[in-house]
């Protein structure tokens, strides 16, 4: 049952982070990866709601595993880090690598903390 969770947490993930990503990223015309970043930081604001919330481990592995683990990717962002580094943007890259920590850890601590605020 819990695979099944997954996979359908993923199923609707997955779309989501694609569309969002060409969405956001249509609107700028630099080679930094927004689109990505949006996801990313998005899925770890959801994740760290997710954490702090009161759930049970079906709706964990549906929504944090599944939904959020499609959502975000750090492969994405891996290879978009890369790609400006090789295609000689080493400045661009290396904000985009502490942009995107910085700005997941800070929006996963957000999450949990408005998440744990509200709930009591």
């Amino acid at each position: 049952m819990t695979v099944l969770l997954i996979a359908l947490g993923a199923a609707v993930g997955a779309p989501l982070r694609y569309l969002t990503d060409r969405a956001v990223q249509s609107r700028h015309g630099s080679s930094f990866p927004w689109g990505t970043l949006t996801v990313n930081v998005l899925g770890s604001l959801l994740l760290g709601a997710l954490v702090a919330a009161p759930v049970g481990p079906d709706v964990a592995a549906l929504l944090g595993t599944g939904f959020c683990g499609a959502l975000t990717t750090y492969s994405t962002f891996g290879y978009e880090t890369l790609r400006l580094a090789r295609d000689k943007s080493p400045w661009t890259a290396l904000a985009n690598a502490l942009t995107s920590v910085a700005a997941g850890l800070a929006a996963a601590s957000l999450g949990y903390a408005v998440t744990r605020a509200l709930s009591g």
